[in-house]
């Protein structure tokens, strides 16, 4: 049998990108590989996410991004997220003070020479020195950017490092030009071989600073990785011992005393103990777990002693899995990206003709262009309309090459996404791909499963209705008998005597009968419990509780009889599938938001309408099968409405799959979770409200951050052409634009979503 040949995704790492324009050169680099159908390159995140229709080899992969100019480092040389973002900022701070310290006495230089005219000691000296300080600014501290940037022209795909390639080095050569000229006694030539150690300066320095707002940015990924244990206790044969975390392997007892992470995800196999599953639910309160309940590694196990039989390690672990679904979805773009990145992908090549225009105008129309100088000139006091015209050319073509680098544009997106995704993933909130983030925030009907997704998904007791008024007493009777059973409602009964406190007797006797009920022996006397009609026929008179009984039904529960021997009738019990808390409080919030919540379930007509009633919901489509589903979320999808679908059981998974965005109960089956676009880590319906918040505000962030970007650079470059920009203060405005961006994404954080 031979091995399959497709496969789905892989991830790249990839190291040498600073841009938008570096990002869309890997990723045309990665198109033209045969076998590729997609590729989404983050610079935010170092990775390459390659979608492929057939078996691709890695290396094909990794060479064509080779060929591209960048690097895809071994397995053995990747880094984690801690050591990558230290490396890259020592790195960054490194190169910026090492450009300042040669700056700031090139700045010291040029002040005579720009207040007074003054090149002391003399106009030869004074260059030759400004040449001599601006060279480590340029050559050791921004080496990497001159290396980037003139090896993406030669491979004709130019960078943002490109367009400050071409505007520090040309102006540098005007610093070698004017030794030149003082050397042989030509004319003068201005010297601009300052200004170019000054722009390096600013520009490693707007990077520095922003590779410490990206590392912010991810700060999601890195509290996870840190939140699980590094130990876990053990017990064997001999005793209990201590082993580090990878040693642990699934089958493992771990002992988890009070107040401990509880080191992998298991199973509790005895002991009782409120765990802390903040990290997992973004819920704040502990919930009691107890024998036969899964736990989840890196919770914090409360009061109580557990012991714990581990069922997952490694990668095979929820928290794990978390990780993998936030760094994938970091990794993803989402559609308005596409924009962006088009215009990225014209914009650097625009600019470089744009910047050689603004020089060919200067030089053949310097009167026309010098009328709107003169105007500015006492406005603006780095304007001066007296320069040579070849000046006035280089300046107006270095400030365009500067202003115009696409950097904030690049970030617009991406930043927001990573704040976004991983600030979700913080609460519980686990979005697969950015385009689910685009999507849910223009959904108006939430299509809800019923069962284990608007109710808890098992039956209990809902209703306690006593004779004689003795609720405990009709409780302890029935669970005692019921303690026998092993059917669904029967366990119910057990389970809210227990929750009450109340001992159960010693049962005898036992019998059941298919479909009716279960008799037993307690204490004595003869109890029966079941059915109204079971109870009738065996002589039970129900018609002090014929009412009670005709509501309960009507609300669809199922009522459950109990009658002794010695006093017959004893009382009903109603049992149900209960919804789960805040589900109302959930839906009526969903549509304070604007949506429409419909109720989808293959139950029965009467039930749906009693569980819909019960949350607030108006619009029902009971009764059907899961392909029906199906077809159901499509024919509302052909209203022209975007759809979610929330669901948690396998028979949701293909509706899941049709809806616009699937939402998954975290809690339910792990193909409703594989196959949705958004999973929610809790059972608690407010998550789905926090969701549809999270995506609204990451979607207006996206939205600012991409109109300061063109707002920026369509407001930037006009005054750049028509000289009345200085290169610093463009280059300074660069700086800015890429960090307000990054600022306005972490700015998330503290917007009111709910979460």
């Amino acid at each position: 049998m031979s091995e399959p040949t497709e496969r789905k995704r892989v991830k790249l790492a990839v190291s040498g990108m600073h841009c938008a324009s570096c990002a869309r050169a890997v990723e045309r680099a990665l198109l033209a590989v045969p076998g590729v159908e997609g590729a989404d390159v983050s610079v935010a995140t170092d990775e390459a996410v390659v979608s492929l229709s057939r078996s691709v080899d890695e290396e094909a992969l990794a060479s064509a991004v080779r060929d591209a100019g960048y690097e895809v480092p071994g397995p053995e040389a990747r880094e984690d997220v801690f050591v990558r973002d230290r490396r890259r900022l020592v790195t960054a701070r490194r190169r910026a003070l090492l450009a300042w310290l040669v700056t700031v006495p090139v700045v010291g230089w040029m002040i005579p020479e720009m207040a007074l005219g003054l090149t002391w000691p003399t106009p030869l000296v004074f260059h030759v020195v400004t040449v001599a300080l601006a060279a480590p600014a340029l050559l050791i501290a921004g080496r990497s950017t001159l290396h980037s940037g003139f090896r993406s022209l030669v491979r004709l795909a130019p960078t943002m490092d490109s367009l400050i390639a071409l505007g520090t080095v040309a102006s540098f050569i005007t610093g070698l030009a004017a030794v030149a000229a003082e050397a042989v006694g030509a004319p003068p030539v201005l010297d601009y071989a300052g200004v170019s150690a000054m722009i390096m300066a600013f520009h490693l320095t707007g990077r520095w600073i922003e590779t410490v707002a990206k590392g912010r940015a991810s700060i999601a990924i890195k509290r996870l990785m840190t939140l699980g244990a590094k130990t876990a206790r053990i017990e064997s044969d001999v005793g209990e011992r201590d082993v580090p975390i990878g040693a642990l392997r699934v089958g493992d007892l771990m002992v988890v005393r009070p107040g401990e992470r509880i080191p992998t995800d298991g199973v509790v196999v005895a002991g009782e103990s409120h765990v802390d599953e903040s990290l997992v639910t973004g819920e704040s309160m502990p919930v009691l777990r107890g024998e036969g309940d899964c736990v989840v590694g890196a919770t914090i196990n409360g009061a109580g002693l557990l012991k714990v039989r581990a069922t997952g390690v490694g990668e095979g672990t929820f928290l794990s899995s978390v990780i993998r679904m936030v760094e994938e979805a970091q990794g993803t773009k989402v559609p308005v990206q596409a924009l962006a990145d088009r215009i990225t992908g014209l914009f650097v090549p625009a600019i470089l003709g744009l910047a050689v225009l603004a020089v060919v105008l200067w030089l053949a129309a310097p009167g026309a262009l010098g009328a709107v100088m003169r105007a500015a000139s006492g406005l603006l006091p780095w304007v001066d309309p007296g320069l040579p015209p070849i000046s006035l050319a280089l300046f107006a073509g270095i400030a365009v090459l500067v202003i115009a680098c696409p950097c904030a544009l690049g970030l617009a997106t991406p930043t927001a996404l990573m704040v976004g995704t991983g600030l979700g993933a913080e609460r519980g909130i686990l979005v697969r791909s950015g385009e689910a983030i685009q999507i849910l925030k223009d959904v108006r009907r939430i299509v809800f499963d019923k069962t284990g997704t608007i109710t808890e998904g098992k039956p209990s007791v809902t209703d306690v209705v006593a004779v004689d008024g003795a609720r405990d007493e009709l409780l302890r009777v029935a669970g005692s008998v019921e303690a026998g059973s092993e059917h669904p409602i029967g366990r119910a009964i057990v389970e809210a005597a227990r929750a009450g406190g109340l001992p159960l007797d010693e049962l005898d006797g036992f019998r059941s009968e298919a479909g009716k009920g279960v008799v037993g022996r307690v204490g004595g006397t003869i109890v029966r419990v079941g059915s109204r009609d079971w109870l009738e026929a065996s002589g039970v008179a129900l018609d002090a509780v014929r009412d009670a009984a005709e509501r309960l039904e009507a609300e669809a529960k199922t009522v459950v009889g109990v009658a002794t021997d010695v006093r017959g009738l004893v009382g009903l019990l109603g049992v149900a599938d209960r919804v789960k808390d805040g589900a109302r409080d959930a839906i009526a919030r969903l549509r304070r938001l604007g949506l429409e919540s419909i109720l989808l379930t293959g139950d029965n007509e009467r039930t749906a309408r009693a569980v819909a009633r019960a949350v607030g919901i108006h619009f029902v489509i009971a009764e059907v099968l899961p392909g029906e589903k199906l077809r159901a979320i499509r024919k509302l999808q052909a209203g022209g409405d975007l759809v979610a679908m929330v669901g948690d059981g396998i028979n949701d998974a293909p509706a899941l799959e049709a809806a616009d965005v699937g939402i998954a109960i975290g809690t339910g089956t792990d193909i409703a979770i594989e196959t949705s676009d958004v999973t929610l880590a809790s059972g608690n319906l407010a998550a789905v409200v926090r969701a549809v918040r999270l995506s609204r505000a990451t979607f207006r962030i996206i939205r600012q951050n991409l109109f300061w970007a063109f707002f920026y650079n369509v407001f930037a470059i006009p005054l750049a052409v028509l000289g009345l920009l200085h290169p610093l203060i463009a280059e300074a405005a660069m700086a800015v634009s890429s960090l307000t961006v990054v600022g306005n994404a972490n700015r998330l954080r503290r917007a009111r979503i709910g979460l």
